[in-house]
């Protein structure tokens, strides 16, 4: 993996420091979220363009709030709502059936469904919160699942950015991530 670790503060010179930190399509980066961080805030605007979130974190509704205030068009945002309780939805997000964060094979076939929606070069695939995977199952079964993940979309040649807060996982679960990534990003 390359080590490269960016801030998202501007470089000298550069008008986006986000603007290159995730090519090429097809690269796969690990993004350090601290606790109340939105991993979202990493993407470069391109992104919104035809963009999948696996949501761990956030309730439909809650994303479609925040990408309009942002002035993204959620018509362009597909969701895989991971939530631990039912979840009526009824916006402008084109969603899956949400799944329990428990259930990795359902997490992994509503995401198989959802991602024929993404296009290859231009598309974007987005895990906020591998953390809170880990919450409902063993690291083991979560770093399997992240690779069957990673494989896909890196196969796909689409970007995909993936949430994790360091000081909330293990300090060898974190490294399994890295490992499966090509470069890593750093928010704050």
């Amino acid at each position: 993996m390359d080590e490269v670790v960016r801030s998202s503060k501007r470089a000298p010179g550069r008008e986006n420091p986000r603007r290159d930190a995730f090519a090429p399509a097809g690269s796969q980066t690990l993004v350090r979220t601290p606790t109340n961080a939105d991993p979202l805030a990493a993407l470069p605007e391109r992104a919104y363009d035809n963009v999948l979130i696996v949501s761990a974190r956030d309730h439909p509704k809650r994303l479609e709030t925040r990408l309009e205030h942002a002035g993204h068009d959620p018509a362009n945002v597909g969701v895989v709502p991971v939530v631990p309780a039912t979840c009526d939805y009824d916006g402008d997000l084109w969603t899956t059936d949400p799944v329990n964060p428990n259930d990795l094979t359902g997490i992994a076939m509503r995401f198989s469904d959802a991602i024929r929606h993404v296009e290859s070069e231009t598309g974007w695939v987005v895990l906020d919160a591998l953390g809170v995977l880990l919450m409902y199952a063993d690291a083991s079964r979560v770093c399997r699942f992240f690779q069957t993940l990673t494989s896909r979309v890196r196969a796909q040649d689409i970007h995909g950015v993936y949430g994790a807060n360091p000081d909330a996982i293990a300090d060898e679960t974190f490294e399994r991530f890295r490992a499966m990534c090509d470069a890593e990003y750093e928010i704050g």
